[in-house]
């Protein structure tokens, strides 16, 4: 387990915005019956239309805020929402095309987040 994912999901769970999002359990029971590789492949196909271009259709507003997909909380309640979030949050710049390593490192955030959020870390 990485570490320093945790302590920024700690970190970010502390403030007012990002720490009201939670999976239901509608969203918990979801993860369960699709599995965790099913969610990772859903949320590497999501970061990859979503947000890995350089300008991302619909950017700051491309990413529901409703229970859809646990992937969509998680990237809100993460700093993965948009460009602007994932520049300010995470010190990746907008403007450029996300690299491999950096949408690796975005999956596992989620992941995590989605493991701790249901219990099964």
């Amino acid at each position: 387990m990485d570490e320093n994912i945790i302590k920024k999901i700690e970190s970010l769970a502390k403030t007012k915005f990002r720490g009201s999002f939670h999976l239901n359990k509608k969203m918990q029971e979801y993860v369960k019956d699709k599995g965790l590789d099913k969610i990772e492949k859903d949320t590497y196909d999501f970061i990859r239309s979503r947000l890995a271009p350089a300008s991302p259709k619909n950017d700051g507003k491309q990413t529901p805020m409703r229970q859809v997909h646990p992937t969509f909380i998680a990237m809100h309640a993460n700093g993965f929402c948009c460009r602007s979030c994932l520049e300010r949050i995470h010190h990746i710049e907008k403007g450029r095309e996300l690299t491999n390593q950096e949408v690796e490192y975005i999956v596992k955030f989620i992941i995590i987040w989605i493991k701790i959020e249901t219990n099964n870390l």
